[in-house]
């Protein structure tokens, strides 16, 4: 797997998403409620909260994924097929979505976790999420992903290319991925 996924190809991200439900089940499998939802202050999110968080932004790639693997969807839009534009914004997310990125960007208010206690359930509910990405992307191979734009779920003036979606969203766990098991070593995290 590359280190770097911002060029990566579906197999490549279907490995790394592989390797993410693997180190996800294995970092916070195990971890209580109480530990889940811990939080070093109150600015910062919880590893069960970073998880939401990923799950949240996820959903909201569903319906437009499914309009284009069903062959629902077949041409970009206007402001899809906008010269330069899904390369410039693919570009763009898949940087600052890095986990070693030095630009933070706030989550969309849609995308925001919440702010209640998070289940011990939710790690379950990402790996059984992740094999739908999965699916989605296996679902994908035989489509010109490159050439086949879409609107952000976030943002309806931002577009990328569907294989940029898989990067972001690849990416985006990643990054979360980071963020959370850092919280399992920062003073006054609790024992089990």
């Amino acid at each position: 797997m590359p280190a770097d996924l911002s060029n990566a190809g579906l197999n490549d991200l279907i490995a790394e998403a592989r390797a993410l439900s693997d180190d996800v089940q294995h970092s916070f499998g195990r971890l209580t409620a109480l530990q889940l939802n811990w939080k070093p202050n109150p600015d910062e999110w919880s590893v069960g909260q970073c998880v939401d968080h990923i799950i949240t932004a996820n959903a909201s790639y569903v319906p437009i994924i499914t309009r284009i693997t069903s062959g629902e969807k077949q041409q970009n839009t206007l402001w899809e097929r906008m010269p330069i534009l899904p390369t410039f914004f693919g570009h763009l997310l898949k940087q600052v979505l890095k986990p070693d990125s030095p630009q933070k960007i706030s989550a969309p208010k849609a995308f925001r976790p919440s702010s209640s206690v998070i289940d011990a359930q939710i790690v379950q509910r990402f790996l059984d999420q992740q094999q739908q990405v999965i699916a989605y992307m296996q679902a994908s191979e035989k489509l010109d992903v490159a050439k086949i734009n879409i609107t952000s779920p976030a943002l309806p003036v931002i577009t990328y290319s569907l294989l940029d979606a898989y990067r972001i969203i690849i990416i985006h766990e990643r990054h979360h991925l980071v963020q959370s098991r850092r919280l399992l070593t920062i003073d006054g995290f609790p024992n089990a």
